[in-house]
This record gives structure tokens, C-alpha cells and sequence, in this order.
């Protein structure tokens, strides 16, 4: 096995590793939103203690969808599918009849959707850090909030991050302990893109960079 070879193998690995990571944290802080957040949060105002909604009625779901698809495709299509297009590759490339040209089709597709793939990676990147950039510092009003007695907060559109940070800033009863460790998941699998991206930058260069190689070894042997 060459090197550049030896060298895909491995960040293919680690993309694996990273994405499942990413697809972890993102499915942690969706199953707590949905058992412990939606039976809200109680919080001191004036005196009295209110009910506020776990979940604001204008919650922005899209960012966490698009790196929950990113980091899917990376670990399926590029991972998986890489795993397996390889072996194929080594044990079948160059056989005669349908079985060959079943394998030189799969690796051929597998080299370069890993283009689209890092596309999707870095979009999904892109589009998380703006959409939570441009609501970030984002407060609850108070008064409102104890007057709303439990409906969910209506202003505003709120990023899982930015919502629960600004939940934090109320005088809680309780559940303090529990919102900053499930927040520091939200960043988690925010600021994890920032690694999927780059090791899926390397996986896409050498796929390329080793495809190239390949089909020049290919196309030498085949020479009379």
C-alpha cells in the first residue's frame, strides 16, 4: 500500500470518527429539547415565580438539519462508502466482465462526490456560524416573559444556543446545571464543524489526488 493510499485511509478514519461525534451531539441536544426543555423552566420575577416555555415560538431548527446532514453524508457516502468502494478497488478494479466494470463505476462515483460532500460541509459551516452570529446577544423580555404564564415567547427568532443562553440570564428556580451542560453540547457540535471541515478538506484532496494517481498506474499497466 502506498503512502498517499495509507494517507486516505486515515482521514478517511477520522472523518468517521469526527462525524459520528457531530451526529451525537447534535441528536443529544435534540432529545433533550424535546424530554426535559418542552416542559419549561421556572424563574423568579418581582417576587412571584412563572413558567417560562422550554421553547421560544420562533426556535430556528434548520442549522442543526443541515450539519445533521453534512455530518451523515460524511460518515455514510464518504466514509462507509469509501471503506467499501476501496475494497472493491483492490480486490476487483481490473477483473473482466460486469463485477469489474460494477467497481471502476463505484470508485470513479465515490471519487468525486466527495466534491459535493465537502460543499455540503462547508455550507453547512458557513450557514450555522451566520444564522447564530446574527442573533447572538439576543435577551428575553422579563416582564413579558412572566406575563405569557407558560405560552412560548413570541418575539424574536431564537438559535438553540442563543435561546438557552439567554435563558440562563433569568432568575432560575432550577435547572441551571442541567441547561449549561446540554448548552455547551449546542456549541459542541457548532464549533465541531470547524474540524469536520477541515479533516473532510483533507479527505477530498487526497480521494482526488489518489484517483489521479490511480488511473495513471491503471492506464501504464494496460499499455501492449
Amino acid at each position: 500500500m502506498s503512502r498517499l493510499s495509507l494517507a486516505l485511509r486515515i482521514a478517511i478514519a477520522l472523518l468517521m470518527v469526527d462525524s459520528i461525534i457531530e451526529l451525537s451531539f447534535v441528536s443529544s441536544m435534540v432529545a433533550w429539547v424535546h424530554r426535559r426543555a418542552s416542559q419549561g423552566f421556572l424563574f423568579n420575577y418581582n417576587g412571584s415565580t412563572y413558567l417560562l416555555a422550554g421553547e421560544p415560538l420562533n426556535l430556528m431548527v434548520d442549522q442543526g438539519h443541515t450539519s445533521n446532514g453534512a455530518a451523515g453524508t460524511a460518515f455514510v457516502v464518504i466514509g462507509l462508502g469509501g471503506i467499501l468502494t476501496l475494497s472493491l478497488r483492490h480486490w476487483f478494479y481490473h477483473k473482466l466482465g460486469p463485477l469489474g466494470i460494477i467497481t471502476r463505476s463505484l470508485y470513479n462515483l465515490w471519487a468525486f462526490i466527495n466534491i459535493p460532500a465537502f460543499l455540503l460541509t462547508t455550507g453547512a459551516l458557513a450557514y450555522v456560524f451566520a444564522v447564530t452570529n446574527a442573533h447572538e446577544g439576543q435577551t428575553i423580555d422579563v416582564s413579558l416573559a412572566a406575563a405569557l404564564n407558560g405560552n412560548p415567547y413570541p418575539f424574536n427568532f431564537w438559535t438553540p444556543q442563543n435561546w438557552f443562553s439567554a435563558v440562563l440570564q433569568l432568575d432560575l428556580v432550577d435547572a441551571r446545571d442541567d441547561i449549561e451542560s446540554h448548552l455547551y453540547v449546542m456549541r459542541g457540535w457548532q464549533y465541531n464543524l470547524i474540524p469536520m471541515f477541515i479533516v473532510q478538506l483533507g479527505v477530498t484532496v487526497l480521494a482526488l489526488w489518489e484517483f489521479s494517481s490511480w488511473r495513471r498506474q491503471t492506464r501504464t499497466t494496460e499499455k501492449p
